[in-house]
């Protein structure tokens, strides 16, 4: 890993990777501790899949260097701002297309036509059979839709319509121009698909990172860069082949398709790499809990972070602090008046002191959602020196485990001990984020 030159104030970032996060890679930077990082980030999921020469199912922002971070300390990146840039999207189910691909259509595509592996395309028409090799001519595309559509938002990104086919096609016809697709990003549009399967269906617009963290310690596949999606490498039959112990070690979680990543959020990113390597991408126009239907409208869009160094935090994975209107009911941070109430019942039951508190969310992954309950609570646990026993518990009564992504991405949250929190170095961060306990 090379800098390159001093550190900056703010870094302003329009470069995007080929699909995988490698660290020994040449990244931007570095930004100082502290600094801002304004990204131009380019649609996730879908163009990329369609676009054989990215070879990480995604395709995002080139890492930044963070001054000062080193292996073991984490990095905050505080969600000042998200905006869509993005007319149009689409989206919806895919399906693999055997013969196109080796072992993961995410990452491995191969030309039933001439076998060149991660080929370069040309677009010749519209439609799920538009997306050509350079060399031979064959349709390469890896995935197709079983059920798709095309949405158009409003002028004031509040919502979406799903559009007919007559205008879906008219969006197909200039797919770059509608989704604001980078001048420096290489996908095929997905709106080129035209899918029009749901008309006129009108969704609320409430923008989100899918993808956002810190770089792994050995080259990733950006989209598997979880412990579910990451899953699909151990013992997979290409370049990018790992064992389940260097996935567990080298993966920092930063494809989460969490949907309370979101402006105003905080997100503690552990540092597996030095100078950490921040990047981000994958922007969603909106998104239920889960992702149920595996993809989402990926959207173009402008993301303004700041981030600063958290020394020494030894995190296993990514810590959220959501704004507080996300948080599950049982994890909001008790009132004064509950506080009230709840003395009143200290003192009838003879307890000496009441516990003060603050929420805390803990992202765990894995192949499946138990393996990634399980995970999360692990690192619940092992950040606060309690037992999963504890955090169980606490998770029960005064919190909540919520889907991110099926099949593998959780959050575990739950309302946490001052005390624990500012052994763990997070009470600065969680009172600044949901208010001071004294």
């Amino acid at each position: 890993m090379k800098r390159a030159g001093e550190a900056q104030e703010m870094i302003l970032v329009n470069e995007y990777i080929d699909g995988v996060l490698d660290p020994d890679k040449p990244m931007l930077g570095p930004v100082k501790d502290g600094g801002h990082i304004i990204a131009h980030t380019a649609p996730g999921c879908w163009g990329p899949m369609i676009t054989p020469c990215i070879r990480g199912g995604h395709e995002v922002t080139k890492p930044v260097f963070v001054e000062g971070a080193k292996p073991g300390d984490a990095i905050v990146v505080e969600i000042k701002s998200i905006e869509v840039t993005s007319r149009a999207t689409a989206s919806g189910n895919d399906r693999p297309v055997e013969g196109r691909f080796v072992g993961d259509p995410f990452i491995a595509v191969k030309c039933p036509g001439c076998g060149t592996m991660y080929p370069e395309t040309v677009i010749k028409g519209t439609g799920q059979e538009a997306i050509r090799c350079a060399e031979c001519g064959e349709n390469v595309t890896p995935f197709e839709f079983t059920n798709g559509y095309t949405m158009a938002f409003d002028e004031s990104g509040t919502v979406g319509v799903t559009l007919t086919e007559e205008a879906a096609e008219q969006v197909a016809s200039d797919g770059r121009n509608y989704m604001q697709t980078p001048e420096n990003s290489v996908q095929n549009p997905i709106v080129t698909f035209a899918p029009h399967d749901l008309v006129g269906t009108i969704a609320r617009t409430r923008p989100f990172l899918g993808q956002l963290g810190t770089t792994p310690s050995r080259p990733t596949p950006d989209s598997h860069n979880a412990g579910d999606f990451g899953s699909f490498l151990v013992g997979a039959p290409h370049d990018y082949s790992c064992t389940a112990e260097e996935l567990e070690t080298h993966r920092t979680d930063g494809h989460m398709d969490i949907n309370r990543v979101r402006a105003g959020a905080i997100l503690i990113c552990p540092v597996k790499v030095e100078d950490g390597g921040v990047y981000l991408g994958d922007m969603h126009a909106m998104q239920g809990d889960g992702e149920i239907a595996g993809h989402t409208t990926d959207v173009a869009g402008i993301v303004h972070l700041q981030v600063h160094v958290l020394k020494d935090a030894k995190l296993d994975g990514p810590i959220l602090l959501p704004n507080v209107e996300d948080l599950p009911y049982t994890a909001m941070p008790i009132t004064q008046a509950e506080r009230q109430a709840a003395e009143k019942v200290a003192a009838r039951w003879k307890v000496a002191k009441l516990e003060e508190s603050l929420p805390v969310s803990f992202i765990g992954t894995g192949p499946t959602l138990n393996d990634a309950t399980e995970n999360g609570m692990k690192r619940a646990a092992d950040v606060l020196d309690i037992t999963i026993e504890e955090v169980m518990n606490r998770s029960t009564i005064t919190g909540s485990i919520e889907i991110g992504r099926h099949p593998g991405v959780v959050t575990v949250t739950f309302l946490a001990p001052v005390e624990k929190l500012k052994e763990a170095g997070l009470y600065e961060l969680a009172r600044k984020q949901y208010g001071k306990i004294e």
